[in-house]
């Protein structure tokens, strides 16, 4: 509705002086037809106009109708206004007229007060209204008061400066002066908007609920200017993937943007200040369809606390850490170039970093990080001490160079953990660039890791040993990471082989572990006295083949157990580990005599020992040494007198079921089945 006022001020202002000139004195009407009324602002096209003023009347009727109004600098067109109203005359050069105005946007009521002075105008809509003041030459401003205005009045305006953007919702308040100087039509005053919604077509920028304080300074020419200068904030917004929640706060902002012909924006100047939070400043440019081509910004906060929820929400819920625990203060300089990173200077202080579900946390981070897209640059970062799933490690410092787009370890960084150490050989990071997502690697050797230290962590029975291994390449990409290589534990006397190890969201929501498993040579006397599993002396053989985790619950895996002889080593099975394979592999003894003679030894000699268990489905289905029958197989071959055999007598066992009677026979609770 804006951009209307100064047409119809320069169509009224020729229709008045025309009919005062034309219209005879004893006349009861007028008519006049006018092809084109031009202002500097705009034009109005197939103009008509109707008086009817009874001789010696005081007043009469006028109606002004347009086929077309355009005013392209402004964005507006709309064809049709049609107007009524009740002139009135006074003197020989003051009149006014008051009445309904129909146009393709509604039915407003307008007032018009026109003299030798100038012109004042009022249109009303509900509780909207805007009002106009002209005085003087062309060369004075036109002072527009706007209250409760709709913003999708101002689509036109809109559209004209962003194309694709797209008003929802919101009303504003504005006292405007409009003048027209030879570059241009400037429009400048303060500005209030309430509620403000918008968004694009493809959704990647919007708003909602948002509110501001500004004073604008706009300039519409061969060069479109906007300086903004306020408060801003109270609602939440999306910009890519950067998500600011301002509800309840508002920032200081100061923006100046400009527009050559019809592409593109740039903004040489932005400021923002949220106190305490986020101090931001800097310069953008934006390619066709607002597409990011540059940015140069400097970031500053000082409680990182602070800056999570408003600012860093976006990102880290799209990473699974929408509730990370930040403190400290963060300094950085930033440069993108055709959306991508090309510096970065960042300087961290007394930066604390936890996960409450407990997958990682750093303390006591701090020094400097250096990214170049181009030639090299060296930088230190260090932290006091840290935990990833509860496995605690100590204090590391990180040298790092940066060139080419890569930023890497520059020499090889140790991390003490649980006893021993991770040695990292190499680790080189890439963030995204040319379509390509985020990448790393890194080369890994564990060195002697206390495999009790690492059992107390995870909650895991009172396991002893160490645990090696070398990873000499693992890739992330994709929420992907694999390892090359494997790692290997010297467990219970023998030695249990991981490889095939990979993870999928290792830190984002539902993570996946796929591995294989070998074991060799495990001292069952040592590993049944930690599980509370009764007493098995031998040596045991396996694997864990196609092992996949979810959420750290196994879901699939194909498992097969055995035990090998070894000479001098003696193969014993204790009444009460009978009772535990009795009561987990739903077993029980061949034969009455069996029954009759367990409770008669305390352990008993066998010659072979083997479980399989293929997980898929929630379901276990079961086998052993060998098949007795379409739906048993032996657990435990005889070796001696008394001749023992177990044989399990269900194939298809329901996982959670199973785990239960693990734990049972870990808490000592197990009851046999006797046959």
């Amino acid at each position: 509705m804006l951009p209307r006022m100064p047409i119809l001020r320069a169509l009224l202002a020729v229709l008045f002086a025309t009919l005062v000139v034309a219209m005879p004195a004893q006349a009861r009407s007028a008519h006049a037809r006018i092809a084109r009324v031009a202002s500097p602002v705009g034009t109005m096209a197939g103009v008509r106009v109707d008086l009817d003023w009874p001789a010696g009347a005081t007043q009469g009727a006028l109606r002004l109708r347009a086929e077309r109004v355009d005013a392209p600098d402004l964005g507006f067109r709309f064809a049709s206004l049609d107007w009524r109203c009740v002139l009135r005359r006074d003197g020989w050069s003051r009149w006014q007229c008051e009445g309904p105005a129909q146009t393709t946007a509604g039915t407003m009521r307008l007032a018009v007060d026109i003299d030798e002075k100038g012109l004042d105008a009022e249109l009303v809509r509900g509780p909207s209204r805007i009002s106009v003041e002209r005085r003087g030459d062309a060369r004075d401003p036109t002072r527009v008061d706007l209250t409760a205005i709709p913003l999708a009045w101002l689509h036109g305006l809109l559209a004209k400066a962003w194309p694709q953007g797209q008003l929802k919702a919101g009303e504003g308040d504005a006292r405007l002066r409009i003048t027209t100087p030879a570059d241009g039509l400037r429009i400048a005053g303060p500005l209030a908007l309430r509620g403000v919604a918008f968004d694009t077509p493809d959704g990647t920028i919007a708003a909602e609920g948002m509110s501001a304080q500004l004073d604008l300074d706009m300039l519409l020419g061969d060069t479109d200017r906007v300086a903004l200068r306020g408060r801003l904030g109270g609602g939440e917004a999306l910009f890519g993937s950067a998500y600011l929640a301002m509800s309840g706060r508002m920032a200081d902002v100061a923006i100046e943007a400009e527009q050559r012909g019809a592409c593109c924006w740039r903004i040489p100047r932005f400021d923002w200040r949220d106190d305490g939070v986020l101090q931001a400043g800097g310069a953008v440019e934006f390619g066709p369809d607002t597409a990011l081509r540059s940015m140069q910004a400097q970031l500053r906060s000082d409680d990182l606390s602070r800056l999570r929820d408003p600012y860093l929400s976006g990102w880290l819920g799209a990473a699974g850490l929408g509730d990370l625990a930040l403190r400290g203060a963060l300094h950085a300089r930033i440069a993108l170039r055709n959306g991508e990173l090309e510096s970065l200077d960042g300087t961290l202080s007394g930066v604390d970093v936890d996960d409450p579900r407990g997958r990682f946390a750093l303390h006591g981070l701090g020094g400097d990080m250096r990214f170049s897209a181009a030639g090299p640059v060296d930088s230190r970062l260090s932290w006091d001490s840290g935990h990833v799933y509860e496995l605690g490690f100590g204090e590391a410092t990180l040298p790092m160079r940066s060139e080419q787009g890569r930023l890497a370890f520059a020499s090889p960084v140790d991390i003490p953990m649980l006893g021993g150490r991770l040695h990292f050989d190499h680790l080189a990071v890439q963030p995204p660039a040319g379509g390509v997502g985020a990448s790393a690697q890194f080369g890994l050797d564990v060195q002697s890791l206390d495999i009790g230290e690492l059992s107390k962590a995870l909650g895991l029975p009172a396991f002893t040993g160490e645990l090696s291994g070398r990873i000499p390449n693992a890739r992330y990409s994709a929420q992907q990471l694999v390892f090359d290589g494997g790692l290997s534990m010297a467990l219970f006397g023998g030695r249990l082989d991981v490889s095939a190890l990979s993870m999928e969201r290792p830190l984002g929501v539902a993570p996946t572990l796929s591995a294989d498993i070998a074991f060799d040579d495990i001292d069952l006397e040592s590993l049944t006295g930690v599980l509370g599993f009764g007493s098995i002396t031998g040596k045991l053989d396996g694997r864990i083949g196609g092992l996949r985790l979810v959420d750290w619950e196994p879901v699939t895996f194909d498992a097969s157990l055995r035990t090998e002889r070894h000479r001098g080593v003696r193969q014993r099975i204790s009444q009460r580990a009978v009772q535990d394979l009795s009561s987990v592999g739903d077993a029980s003894f061949v034969s009455s005599l069996q029954s009759q003679l367990i409770g008669l030894f305390d352990d008993f000699a066998y010659s072979a020992l083997g479980i399989d268990c293929r997980l898929a489905d929630g379901v276990c289905q079961m086998g052993g040494l060998d098949a007795r029958g379409p739906d048993s197989f032996t657990i435990v071959r005889g070796g001696g007198i008394p001749w023992l055999t177990v044989v399990g007598i269900n194939r298809r066992v329901d996982w959670p079921t199973l785990v239960e009677r693990l734990v049972a026979v870990g808490k000592g609770d197990a009851k046999p089945v006797v046959d």
